[in-house]
Protein backbone atom coordinates (compact mmCIF):
# COMPACT_ATOMS: atom_id res chain seq x y z
CA UNK A 1 0.00 0.00 0.00
CA UNK A 2 2.60 2.43 0.74
CA UNK A 3 4.59 1.80 -2.69
CA UNK A 4 1.40 2.44 -4.40
CA UNK A 5 0.93 5.63 -2.61
CA UNK A 6 4.32 7.03 -2.80
CA UNK A 7 4.27 5.77 -6.76
CA UNK A 8 1.05 8.10 -6.95
CA UNK A 9 2.17 10.98 -5.54
CA UNK A 10 5.49 10.63 -7.26
CA UNK A 11 3.34 11.00 -10.62
CA UNK A 12 0.76 13.41 -9.46
CA UNK A 13 4.27 15.44 -8.47
CA UNK A 14 5.67 14.52 -11.80
CA UNK A 15 1.93 15.77 -13.83
CA UNK A 16 2.14 19.28 -11.88
CA UNK A 17 5.96 20.67 -12.54
CA UNK A 18 5.47 19.25 -15.94
CA UNK A 19 2.34 21.14 -15.93
CA UNK A 20 4.33 24.32 -14.59
CA UNK A 21 7.27 24.07 -17.01
CA UNK A 22 4.72 23.93 -20.35
CA UNK A 23 2.78 27.01 -19.12
CA UNK A 24 6.34 28.94 -18.21
CA UNK A 25 7.33 28.11 -21.82
CA UNK A 26 4.38 29.69 -22.95
CA UNK A 27 5.63 33.22 -21.43
CA UNK A 28 7.03 35.48 -24.10
CA UNK A 29 10.44 36.73 -23.49
CA UNK A 30 10.54 40.64 -22.55
CA UNK A 31 10.34 41.84 -26.22
CA UNK A 32 11.68 45.79 -25.49
CA UNK A 33 14.54 47.14 -23.17
CA UNK A 34 13.11 50.06 -20.75
CA UNK A 35 15.96 50.22 -18.91
CA UNK A 36 17.00 53.76 -20.60
CA UNK A 37 13.77 55.02 -20.58
CA UNK A 38 14.06 58.86 -19.14
CA UNK A 39 11.06 61.52 -17.97
CA UNK A 40 11.60 62.83 -21.19
CA UNK A 41 10.39 59.86 -23.53
CA UNK A 42 6.90 59.48 -21.61
CA UNK A 43 4.27 62.03 -23.02
CA UNK A 44 2.50 61.66 -19.59
CA UNK A 45 5.25 63.68 -17.64
CA UNK A 46 5.77 66.01 -20.99
CA UNK A 47 2.00 67.86 -20.77
CA UNK A 48 2.08 71.70 -19.88
CA UNK A 49 3.36 73.03 -16.64
CA UNK A 50 0.50 73.64 -13.84
CA UNK A 51 0.56 75.70 -10.99
CA UNK A 52 1.96 73.67 -8.07
CA UNK A 53 -1.00 72.16 -5.91
CA UNK A 54 1.14 71.86 -3.12
CA UNK A 55 3.40 68.62 -1.73
CA UNK A 56 2.65 65.06 -1.29
CA UNK A 57 4.54 62.92 1.17
CA UNK A 58 6.12 59.51 0.27
CA UNK A 59 7.11 57.27 2.95
CA UNK A 60 8.92 54.06 2.51
CA UNK A 61 10.31 51.48 4.79
CA UNK A 62 14.30 51.39 6.20
CA UNK A 63 14.08 47.90 7.03
CA UNK A 64 16.98 45.84 5.44
CA UNK A 65 15.82 42.29 6.54
CA UNK A 66 12.76 40.63 7.42
CA UNK A 67 13.05 39.76 11.08
CA UNK A 68 15.93 37.49 12.36
CA UNK A 69 15.04 35.23 8.93
CA UNK A 70 18.14 37.40 6.97
CA UNK A 71 16.47 37.90 4.06
CA UNK A 72 16.56 41.11 2.14
CA UNK A 73 13.95 43.40 1.75
CA UNK A 74 12.95 47.19 1.32
CA UNK A 75 10.27 48.90 0.16
CA UNK A 76 8.90 48.33 -3.35
CA UNK A 77 10.27 50.42 -6.09
CA UNK A 78 7.52 49.91 -8.49
CA UNK A 79 4.92 51.43 -5.64
CA UNK A 80 6.75 54.25 -4.89
CA UNK A 81 7.83 55.82 -8.97
CA UNK A 82 4.18 55.22 -10.04
CA UNK A 83 2.70 57.05 -7.56
CA UNK A 84 5.50 59.92 -7.37
CA UNK A 85 4.92 60.58 -11.84
CA UNK A 86 1.32 60.55 -11.36
CA UNK A 87 1.36 62.89 -8.53
CA UNK A 88 4.12 65.15 -10.21
CA UNK A 89 1.95 64.92 -13.27
CA UNK A 90 -1.16 66.55 -11.00
CA UNK A 91 0.60 69.30 -10.09
CA UNK A 92 1.68 68.05 -6.84
CA UNK A 93 5.84 68.22 -5.10
CA UNK A 94 7.01 64.79 -4.07
CA UNK A 95 8.89 64.26 -1.17
CA UNK A 96 10.36 61.65 0.24
CA UNK A 97 10.50 60.54 3.82
CA UNK A 98 11.91 57.10 5.62
CA UNK A 99 12.05 56.20 9.61
CA UNK A 100 15.61 56.70 9.15
CA UNK A 101 16.22 58.90 6.55
CA UNK A 102 18.81 58.63 3.98
CA UNK A 103 18.97 55.65 1.54
CA UNK A 104 16.33 53.63 2.36
CA UNK A 105 16.93 49.90 1.04
CA UNK A 106 14.76 48.57 -2.56
CA UNK A 107 13.23 45.40 -3.64
CA UNK A 108 13.72 45.96 -7.24
CA UNK A 109 12.05 43.15 -9.83
CA UNK A 110 13.33 43.75 -12.97
CA UNK A 111 10.69 41.48 -14.26
CA UNK A 112 8.05 43.90 -12.64
CA UNK A 113 9.79 47.28 -13.99
CA UNK A 114 7.93 49.15 -16.97
CA UNK A 115 8.90 52.75 -18.31
CA UNK A 116 7.26 54.86 -15.33
CA UNK A 117 10.06 52.62 -13.58
CA UNK A 118 13.33 53.00 -15.12
CA UNK A 119 12.06 56.57 -15.67
CA UNK A 120 12.62 57.04 -12.02
CA UNK A 121 15.67 55.44 -11.68
CA UNK A 122 17.22 57.29 -14.50
CA UNK A 123 15.94 60.23 -12.65
CA UNK A 124 18.58 62.42 -11.33
CA UNK A 125 15.95 64.91 -9.44
CA UNK A 126 13.67 61.39 -7.79
CA UNK A 127 17.34 59.88 -7.14
CA UNK A 128 18.18 62.64 -5.43
CA UNK A 129 15.25 62.58 -2.86
CA UNK A 130 14.83 58.84 -2.51
CA UNK A 131 18.42 58.60 -1.85
CA UNK A 132 18.58 61.13 0.58
CA UNK A 133 15.37 60.70 2.25
CA UNK A 134 13.98 62.80 5.09
CA UNK A 135 13.84 61.38 8.59
CA UNK A 136 10.29 60.97 9.65
CA UNK A 137 10.96 62.71 12.75
CA UNK A 138 11.75 65.84 10.97
CA UNK A 139 8.76 66.14 9.26
CA UNK A 140 6.42 68.69 9.32
CA UNK A 141 2.50 67.26 8.63
CA UNK A 142 1.29 70.65 7.97
CA UNK A 143 3.78 71.15 4.79
CA UNK A 144 1.77 68.18 3.13
CA UNK A 145 -1.22 67.86 1.31
CA UNK A 146 -1.68 64.34 2.03
CA UNK A 147 1.23 61.33 2.85
CA UNK A 148 1.43 57.86 0.85
CA UNK A 149 2.75 54.95 2.84
CA UNK A 150 4.69 52.60 -0.42
CA UNK A 151 4.44 48.93 0.28
CA UNK A 152 7.58 46.61 1.15
CA UNK A 153 7.58 43.91 3.61
CA UNK A 154 9.97 45.75 5.15
CA UNK A 155 7.27 47.88 6.42
CA UNK A 156 6.10 45.60 8.67
CA UNK A 157 8.93 45.88 11.35
CA UNK A 158 9.54 49.55 10.75
CA UNK A 159 5.87 51.33 10.40
CA UNK A 160 3.50 50.34 13.30
CA UNK A 161 5.10 51.20 15.91
CA UNK A 162 7.16 53.89 14.95
CA UNK A 163 5.79 57.18 17.13
CA UNK A 164 6.53 59.67 13.96
CA UNK A 165 4.54 58.08 11.72
CA UNK A 166 1.35 57.68 14.28
CA UNK A 167 1.84 61.17 14.97
CA UNK A 168 2.35 62.35 11.34
CA UNK A 169 -0.67 59.89 10.04
CA UNK A 170 -2.91 61.63 13.27
CA UNK A 171 -2.17 65.03 12.38
CA UNK A 172 -3.20 64.74 8.88
CA UNK A 173 -6.32 62.74 9.31
CA UNK A 174 -7.19 65.49 11.82
CA UNK A 175 -6.73 68.35 9.38
CA UNK A 176 -9.14 66.58 7.02
CA UNK A 177 -5.90 65.70 4.52
CA UNK A 178 -5.56 62.57 2.70
CA UNK A 179 -3.85 59.59 3.36
CA UNK A 180 -3.09 56.64 1.39
CA UNK A 181 -1.32 53.22 1.38
CA UNK A 182 -0.56 50.51 -0.50
CA UNK A 183 0.25 46.93 -0.23
CA UNK A 184 1.95 46.28 3.19
CA UNK A 185 1.98 50.12 3.33
CA UNK A 186 -1.37 49.87 5.59
CA UNK A 187 0.73 48.57 8.10
CA UNK A 188 1.33 52.27 8.76
CA UNK A 189 -2.33 52.99 9.79
CA UNK A 190 -2.50 49.66 11.78
CA UNK A 191 -1.54 51.04 15.17
CA UNK A 192 -2.98 54.74 15.51
CA UNK A 193 -5.47 55.64 17.70
CA UNK A 194 -7.34 58.49 17.27
CA UNK A 195 -7.80 61.36 20.24
CA UNK A 196 -10.96 60.01 21.10
CA UNK A 197 -9.35 56.22 22.09
CA UNK A 198 -10.92 54.79 18.84
CA UNK A 199 -8.67 53.11 16.23
CA UNK A 200 -7.91 55.10 13.05
CA UNK A 201 -9.45 52.35 10.94
CA UNK A 202 -12.29 50.90 13.46
CA UNK A 203 -15.21 50.89 10.54
CA UNK A 204 -13.60 51.71 7.79
CA UNK A 205 -13.24 50.05 4.42
CA UNK A 206 -9.77 49.33 4.23
CA UNK A 207 -7.71 47.15 1.72
CA UNK A 208 -4.36 45.49 1.99
CA UNK A 209 -1.70 42.76 0.90
CA UNK A 210 -4.12 39.66 2.27
CA UNK A 211 -3.39 36.48 4.69
CA UNK A 212 -3.65 34.58 1.35
CA UNK A 213 -1.41 36.34 -0.67
CA UNK A 214 0.91 36.28 2.09
CA UNK A 215 0.84 32.67 2.76
CA UNK A 216 0.95 32.04 -0.85
CA UNK A 217 4.28 33.61 -1.12
CA UNK A 218 5.71 33.08 2.22
CA UNK A 219 4.19 29.92 3.76
CA UNK A 220 5.93 30.72 7.34
CA UNK A 221 4.99 34.93 7.12
CA UNK A 222 3.35 34.30 11.05
CA UNK A 223 6.71 33.54 11.99
CA UNK A 224 8.82 35.80 10.10
CA UNK A 225 6.27 39.14 10.65
CA UNK A 226 5.15 40.58 13.80
CA UNK A 227 2.02 40.03 12.53
CA UNK A 228 -0.08 39.32 9.52
CA UNK A 229 -1.72 42.35 7.80
CA UNK A 230 -5.11 40.96 7.31
CA UNK A 231 -5.62 40.07 10.45
CA UNK A 232 -3.88 43.57 12.62
CA UNK A 233 -6.28 45.25 10.52
CA UNK A 234 -9.53 43.28 11.26
CA UNK A 235 -8.29 43.60 14.72
CA UNK A 236 -8.67 47.24 14.75
CA UNK A 237 -12.20 47.17 13.77
CA UNK A 238 -11.27 47.73 9.91
CA UNK A 239 -14.08 46.52 7.37
CA UNK A 240 -11.45 44.73 5.35
CA UNK A 241 -11.95 44.50 2.15
CA UNK A 242 -10.39 41.40 -0.17
CA UNK A 243 -9.91 41.69 -4.01
CA UNK A 244 -9.22 38.80 -6.22
CA UNK A 245 -5.70 37.51 -5.09
CA UNK A 246 -3.11 39.72 -7.14
CA UNK A 247 -5.78 41.74 -8.49
CA UNK A 248 -6.55 45.93 -8.34
CA UNK A 249 -8.68 46.07 -5.44
CA UNK A 250 -8.88 50.02 -3.64
CA UNK A 251 -11.10 50.90 -0.97
CA UNK A 252 -12.10 54.72 -0.84
CA UNK A 253 -13.88 55.48 2.44
CA UNK A 254 -13.32 59.29 3.00
CA UNK A 255 -9.67 60.57 4.13
CA UNK A 256 -8.40 56.72 3.49
CA UNK A 257 -7.49 55.41 0.37
CA UNK A 258 -5.83 51.52 0.50
CA UNK A 259 -4.96 49.53 -2.27
CA UNK A 260 -4.10 45.87 -1.40
CA UNK A 261 -1.29 45.14 -3.62
CA UNK A 262 1.26 46.16 -6.76
CA UNK A 263 -1.41 45.58 -9.04
CA UNK A 264 -3.40 48.67 -7.49
CA UNK A 265 -0.79 50.79 -7.36
CA UNK A 266 -1.87 53.14 -10.02
CA UNK A 267 -5.93 53.36 -9.31
CA UNK A 268 -5.08 54.11 -5.53
CA UNK A 269 -2.60 57.08 -6.21
CA UNK A 270 -5.57 58.34 -8.80
CA UNK A 271 -8.15 57.47 -6.39
CA UNK A 272 -5.80 60.17 -3.83
CA UNK A 273 -6.04 62.78 -6.21
CA UNK A 274 -9.49 62.47 -7.03
CA UNK A 275 -10.16 62.70 -3.22
CA UNK A 276 -8.25 65.71 -2.94
CA UNK A 277 -10.38 67.02 -5.35
CA UNK A 278 -8.96 67.61 -9.03
CA UNK A 279 -9.57 65.14 -11.96
CA UNK A 280 -6.47 63.19 -13.12
CA UNK A 281 -4.30 63.86 -15.70
CA UNK A 282 -5.48 61.53 -18.76
CA UNK A 283 -2.74 59.03 -19.34
CA UNK A 284 -2.24 55.87 -21.76
CA UNK A 285 -3.22 52.65 -19.77
CA UNK A 286 -0.64 50.25 -19.22
CA UNK A 287 -0.88 46.78 -21.07
CA UNK A 288 -0.28 45.21 -17.47
CA UNK A 289 -3.27 47.61 -16.29
CA UNK A 290 -5.71 46.52 -18.73
CA UNK A 291 -4.56 42.49 -18.43
CA UNK A 292 -5.06 42.86 -14.71
CA UNK A 293 -9.16 44.33 -15.59
CA UNK A 294 -9.33 41.41 -18.13
CA UNK A 295 -8.23 39.02 -15.25
CA UNK A 296 -11.06 41.10 -12.84
CA UNK A 297 -13.73 40.58 -16.15
CA UNK A 298 -13.38 36.89 -16.10
CA UNK A 299 -12.88 36.87 -12.12
CA UNK A 300 -16.65 38.42 -12.17
CA UNK A 301 -18.04 38.39 -15.07
CA UNK A 302 -16.87 34.52 -16.51
CA UNK A 303 -14.56 33.27 -19.30
CA UNK A 304 -17.05 34.63 -22.18
CA UNK A 305 -16.87 38.26 -21.40
CA UNK A 306 -13.49 37.74 -20.87
CA UNK A 307 -12.73 36.38 -24.17
CA UNK A 308 -14.37 39.52 -25.79
CA UNK A 309 -12.39 41.86 -23.61
CA UNK A 310 -9.97 40.24 -24.40
CA UNK A 311 -10.42 40.81 -28.34
CA UNK A 312 -10.73 44.41 -27.94
CA UNK A 313 -7.61 44.33 -26.00
CA UNK A 314 -5.75 42.37 -29.04
CA UNK A 315 -7.02 44.95 -31.67
CA UNK A 316 -5.28 47.42 -29.93
CA UNK A 317 -2.22 46.02 -28.74
CA UNK A 318 -2.97 46.07 -25.06
CA UNK A 319 -2.20 42.75 -23.08
CA UNK A 320 1.05 41.73 -21.45
CA UNK A 321 1.24 37.62 -22.26
CA UNK A 322 3.55 37.68 -19.55
CA UNK A 323 1.52 38.64 -16.46
CA UNK A 324 -1.34 36.45 -18.04
CA UNK A 325 0.79 33.28 -18.28
CA UNK A 326 2.24 33.79 -14.70
CA UNK A 327 -1.28 33.88 -13.21
CA UNK A 328 -1.76 30.79 -14.84
CA UNK A 329 1.28 29.54 -13.06
CA UNK A 330 -0.08 30.94 -9.62
CA UNK A 331 -3.75 29.34 -10.43
CA UNK A 332 -1.61 25.53 -10.95
CA UNK A 333 0.19 26.02 -8.09
CA UNK A 334 -2.81 27.06 -5.63
CA UNK A 335 -4.53 24.18 -7.20
CA UNK A 336 -7.26 25.84 -8.92
CA UNK A 337 -7.45 23.52 -12.45
CA UNK A 338 -10.50 25.62 -14.03
CA UNK A 339 -9.43 28.43 -13.31
CA UNK A 340 -5.64 27.97 -14.99
CA UNK A 341 -7.10 26.21 -17.69
CA UNK A 342 -9.40 29.30 -18.81
CA UNK A 343 -6.27 31.34 -18.28
CA UNK A 344 -4.64 29.32 -20.23
CA UNK A 345 -7.16 29.48 -23.10
CA UNK A 346 -6.85 33.05 -22.79
CA UNK A 347 -3.10 33.24 -23.15
CA UNK A 348 -3.87 31.07 -26.35
CA UNK A 349 -5.93 33.17 -28.04
CA UNK A 350 -4.51 36.59 -27.28
CA UNK A 351 -1.47 34.31 -29.46
CA UNK A 352 -3.53 34.43 -32.42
Amino acid sequence: MLKKIVISLALTLSVFFGFIIWIKGLIPTQEQDFSTTTVSDLPYLQQLPRESRGKILAVVTSTETMGGSGKATGYELTELARPYYIFSANGFIVDIASPKGGKPPAVIDKDDLGPFDYAFLNDPEAQQKVNHSIPIDQVSAEDYQAVFFVGGKGTMFDFPDNPHIRSLVREIYNSGKIIGAVCHGPAALANVTLDNGKPLIADRQISAFTNEEELFLIPDAEQRFPFLLEDRLREQGAFFQAGPTYLEQVSVDGQLITGQNPWSTWLAAESMVSAMGYTPVPRQITPAEQTVKLLLTYEQRGFTEATEKLHKLQEKGEIDQRLLAMHGVVSVMRWEPGRALDIIRLLSKSQD
